[in-house]
């Protein structure tokens, strides 16, 4: 048998998800994320392709 699943934790506080506010523990927390995120304390990865001189990219 296999055991049970760990219950899911809040990522900002540690506390157990709740269902109506998931993955956070709280209305609090959600909004805490998302100000972090509107902050720009958080950031996507991007990479950047340089484009050549040489290279037509169909304007004039």
């Amino acid at each position: 048998m296999s055991a049970p699943p760990k219950p899911k934790r809040c990522p900002h506080c540690g506390k157990p998800a709740d269902a109506l506010f998931r993955p956070f523990c709280s209305k609090h927390c959600k909004d805490f994320d998302l100000g972090r995120w509107l902050n720009e304390d958080y950031k996507v990865p991007v990479v950047e392709e340089d484009k050549g001189d040489d290279e037509d990219d169909g304007r004039e």
